[in-house]
């Protein structure tokens, strides 16, 4: 890991919040993520982890965004990538954008006032628009119709977010042990979501804060889905009950003697499944009954 130019504090930014950007060969939507950052008048300190990108990403970030702070990593990480930036960061709280996303301007801030007013929270999850026309990611309307009970928390109380569009109390993800490396990518924030939750640090949505994504046209779909359904089964045997776990390999092992997609996610999961068994750590009984309740 190569560390590059730590930066300063913009003058007359806001200490409290810092945003952290994990990024992998997308130079140009990188680059119009962090013109939309460095133009919020929050100013906030922002932390760019490169995952060992060959398309020129460190270069572009030096030349065009000395106030950022640049970290390199050796290898690609994925979704891990994310802790190492937070690390870095000693504001109290951090937002996460990914290279194809950024924050509203003012959203930082208001996260930041909704987290010093309600010290329980770890995790606000912002409302997510899509595109040039604005268009409400659906999961604004499932976290928006969360049945869990909010408990003092300024808005839903949830068990599950989108990593582009969260803002984290930096003391709670570190005690929940951020992103899990074994996840890579797709779905890893179910696993934070429900080790905040068991760490004592509860989730909630918070529609004024806004997060706005542009998805990368370099994004493939069918990677992802895989991605997702075998972080799915991972997750399942990591925290959740045996029987679960061994229902969702069911369900993915069904789906892969037709679907070439499931029979990749059902070999990766089954690679990782020894690694997954060594990390499993039942969720308390009230954020199990919460999960069961929410229908996960």
């Amino acid at each position: 890991m190569t560390l590059l130019r730590p930066s300063e504090m913009a003058p007359g930014g806001d200490r409290r919040i810092s945003v952290v950007i994990a990024t992998w060969n997308r130079r140009t939507e990188l680059a119009r993520t962090l013109r939309q950052l460095t133009a919020l008048p929050e100013r906030p300190r922002l932390v760019v982890v490169d995952n060992a990108s060959t398309d020129g990403t460190a270069a572009a970030v030096r030349e065009g965004f000395p106030g950022a702070e640049l970290i390199v990593l050796r290898r690609n990480r994925g979704a891990w990538a994310r802790n190492v930036g937070v690390r870095r960061c000693a504001s109290r709280y951090v937002a996460f954008s990914d290279d194809d996303s950024w924050w509203e301007p003012g959203s930082l801030a208001t996260a930041a006032a909704v987290l010093d007013a309600c010290p329980q929270a770890g995790l606000l999850a912002a409302r997510i628009l899509v595109g040039a026309a604005s268009r409400p990611d659906p999961a604004n309307a499932a976290m928006s119709a969360s049945p869990l009970p909010r408990r003092d928390l300024p808005g839903p109380r949830i068990l599950g977010f989108l990593g582009c569009a969260a803002v984290c109390r930096r003391e709670a993800f570190l005690a929940a042990g951020g992103f899990s490396r074994l996840l890579f990518h797709g779905g890893e924030e179910q696993l934070l979501a429900y080790d905040l939750a068991a760490a004592g640090w509860p989730a909630c949505y918070v529609p004024d804060v806004v997060a706005r994504h542009h998805p990368s046209p370099a994004r493939d779909e069918v990677v992802r889905a895989c991605q997702l359904s075998r972080n799915r089964v991972l997750v399942a045997w990591m925290r959740r009950p045996a029987r679960r776990a061994a229902h969702e390999t069911a369900r993915l092992a069904h789906r892969a003697r037709h679907e070439p997609a499931a029979a990749r996610a059902l070999a990766g999961a089954m690679t990782r499944l020894p690694a997954a068994l060594a990390q499993r750590r039942a969720l308390p009984a009230e954020v199990e009954a919460a999960v069961r309740l929410l229908g996960h």
